[in-house]
């Protein structure tokens, strides 16, 4: 009863938190800058927001009691900053919906990371769905062989398993306050693009977005979906991002024009089928188990 309850206290914070991030490739395209001039704006922006936050509330947050825990916060804080420059960088390299569709794919690393690392079992329809994904993401790549686009795909599937990694190591730490970490990620994404960045010299329109994005978007949604993981499994978070996949390359469309090539819609619809179809086979076997 508890689990159920959990759960559905997870999935409003998981999806309201990735509707809030399917944004995020509107706006890395409005801003109009390099990878590294939106990664450094966008980390000091969420050290600024998340941080302001952590310190107003310090008396109400259960700071980390150990070493360990300290520590285990700054590595995911750096996964999530590496993550930040990640996304710019794949956005700025490929289609938007060629990056979102390959890190549609998260929830299938989420799967094989936890059975990595911790021995959770995998079950069989979702090796089958992780081999399915993986066809889909090659015929994603191969619109993309000897185009300037495929350094972007590339960036985006490293971005996926990063993610899945990521969310596979919260899900591990109850204990760990989310906000923190949120403002130690901005951290380590302006100290990434810090070095290859001109942070000065952007156009005054850039500046605006920035700080949408860096304030508020970026904050709100990242809180959200780490919050998801107190109720959620790491694998189950992952599959939200699936809204992303719907959600983001439609507003760049909506407001910007850019199309789909049809390599994309053939290889994303294997790879949301097969999350799909794994989905409702864990769900049926959850439902005869606890019958």
């Amino acid at each position: 009863m508890n689990a159920s309850i959990n759960r559905h206290r997870g999935i409003p914070y998981a999806i309201t938190g990735v509707v809030v991030l399917s944004f995020d490739a509107l706006l890395v395209r409005l801003t109009d800058a390099s990878g590294a001039d939106i990664a450094f704006w966008r980390g000091v922006l969420v050290l600024l927001s998340a941080g302001s936050i952590s310190w107003l509330r310090r008396h109400h947050i259960r700071w980390p009691q150990t070493t360990r825990l300290w520590l285990s916060g700054l590595m995911i804080a750096a996964l999530y900053g590496i993550n930040a420059l990640l996304f710019v960088l794949a956005i700025n390299n490929t289609q938007v919906a060629n990056a979102v569709v390959i890190l549609a794919s998260a929830p299938l690393f989420a799967a094989g990371l936890a059975w990595l690392m911790f021995r959770e079992p995998t079950q069989g329809h979702t090796l089958a769905a992780i081999l399915v994904a993986i066809l889909g993401v090659l015929v994603v790549f191969s619109s993309s062989l000897g185009q300037p686009g495929q350094l972007g795909d590339l960036l985006a599937l490293i971005l996926a398993a990063n993610t899945a990694l990521t969310l596979t190591l919260l899900r591990r730490m109850p204990d760990l306050p989310r906000l923190p970490v949120v403002a130690g990620s901005g951290i380590f994404s302006a100290l990434l693009g810090w070095p290859f960045a001109a942070p000065l010299q952007l156009e005054a329109a850039s500046y605006g977005w920035l700080a949408i994005m860096g304030l508020v978007q970026i904050p709100l949604a990242t809180l959200l979906v780490f919050r998801a993981t107190l109720f959620l499994p790491s694998a189950e978070v992952s599959l939200f991002l699936l809204i992303e996949t719907l959600l983001g390359p439609f507003w760049v469309w909506w407001i910007l024009g850019e199309s789909m090539q049809g390599s994309t819609l053939i290889g994303g619809s294997m790879i949301l089928g097969a999350i799909l179809l794994n989905t409702l086979a864990s769900m049926r076997q959850r439902g005869t188990s606890g019958n």
